[in-house]
């Protein structure tokens, strides 16, 4: 019986593309829940809006875990749409893979940065 070692390739498996797609709506839907959820709050505040405003606006914990939320899908959000960009307009490998690395690397320190501006930690 005879083996066939062929050069079959597989690039990508079967529905890669639907789920960047799927993630990209979950993560704008989530941002735009948090954005009226902000908005109706500001609007709904009486008096001026100073800088007690805003720090009350944040001092909740169910506020805290939304803002997190909203950040980490807005990451990924950034991540999906750079990634595909990424893939489809450089094309050389090495270029590709630095541009990736750095994006990863702010996109980490943004989050670093969220955490610290959020808990204060």
């Amino acid at each position: 019986m005879a083996v066939n070692y062929g050069s079959r390739r597989t690039v990508v498996g079967a529905h890669y593309g639907t789920r960047d797609w799927l993630a990209q709506r979950v993560t704008a839907v989530l941002m735009a829940v948090f954005t009226i959820v902000v908005i109706l709050r500001i609007v709904f505040t009486s008096g001026p809006i100073g800088y007690e405003t805003w720090a009350g606006l944040y001092a909740g914990q169910a506020m805290k875990m939304l803002t997190f939320a909203t950040i980490a899908g807005l990451l990924y959000h950034v991540w999906v749409g750079m990634r595909d960009v990424l893939m489809d307009y450089v094309k050389p490998v090495g270029v590709r893979l630095v541009l990736q690395i750095l994006t990863i690397v702010w996109l980490v320190g943004c989050a670093g940065w969220a955490i610290q501006v959020l808990w204060r930690v």
